[in-house]
């Protein structure tokens, strides 16, 4: 078993006086998906916010290839490789495929005045990153606001995958998304997994994260619920755990009609 790219121990974090999480532990393997499953409001949000560098943990330890870390910035987490897709992707929907792709770490050729982007160098490795994840997308140029929800969350991958991100956060990648699509974009997730990336998939539907995951920490209003690796649970388990059994049972019970 490889070494832990990121290991978080017993991480708290409060919000004044609100409790957000307590006791979360977290495990990320180079060539592994880590599934955090959990209902609304179980956590997973703040969970994010403290592996991209968003917001410090109170509690607990972060190490970072067993270096242990306190991030305080996304940029910080960022020059230690970890790339954080959100819901809302930040893109610039009105700018082509490749302006996106580049947006913040531009190339220039040029020098003083005569400095000017080099669109051209650009837009060939953009797609050339595209085809090396097997997403197929010749017009470079269409602006990234005409692509499908599943075609931007690829780009999405891609770009953190060329930029030489080592764990890839992605936050509720196909809460949008139809069924088609949403295969579309596990695809990807798997393609970063076999590309030696730690990927960190957010989500609450069981049935994606089963069928890609190999570790599942589900978590239950800040609280940890269970750790499981894939080969200890079913499906079946997983969804009953994730959404609570014994409220559902007590719920079946409460709305049973005589």
């Amino acid at each position: 078993m490889t070494a832990p790219l990121i290991e978080l121990t017993g991480i708290g974090k409060r919000y004044g006086a609100a409790r957000a999480l307590e006791g979360v532990s977290l495990t990320v393997r180079a060539g592994e998906i880590t599934c955090v499953l959990g209902d609304n409001g179980a956590g997973k949000s703040t969970l994010i916010k403290i592996i991209a560098g968003l917001h410090p943990h109170d509690e607990g330890t972060y190490h970072l290839d067993g270096t242990p870390v306190r991030l305080t910035s996304p940029r910080q987490a960022l020059d230690h490789g970890i790339a954080t897709v959100h819901q809302d992707l930040a893109v610039v929907s009105l700018m082509p495929v490749w302006r996106n792709f580049f947006l913040g770490s531009e190339q220039h050729r040029g020098r003083g005045p005569f400095r000017r982007l080099d669109a051209a160098r650009m837009r060939a490795t953009t797609r050339e990153a595209l085809l090396r994840m097997g997403i197929d997308l010749p017009d470079v140029d269409r602006p990234i606001g005409t692509l499908s929800g599943g075609q931007r969350q690829c780009v999405a991958i891609a770009r953190a995958v060329h930029f030489g991100a080592k764990v890839l956060v992605l936050d509720e990648p196909t809460a949008a998304l139809g069924v088609k699509q949403s295969g579309v974009v596990l695809k990807y997730v798997t393609a970063a997994r076999d590309q030696g990336l730690g990927v960190v998939l957010i989500t609450h539907n069981p049935h994606h994260a089963h069928l890609v995951g190999d570790h599942f920490v589900l978590l239950r209003r800040g609280t940890p619920a269970g750790t499981h690796p894939r080969h200890t649970i079913t499906l079946t388990t997983l969804t009953t755990q994730m959404a609570g059994g014994t409220d559902l049972e007590a719920l079946r019970h409460e709305l049973h009609r005589p």
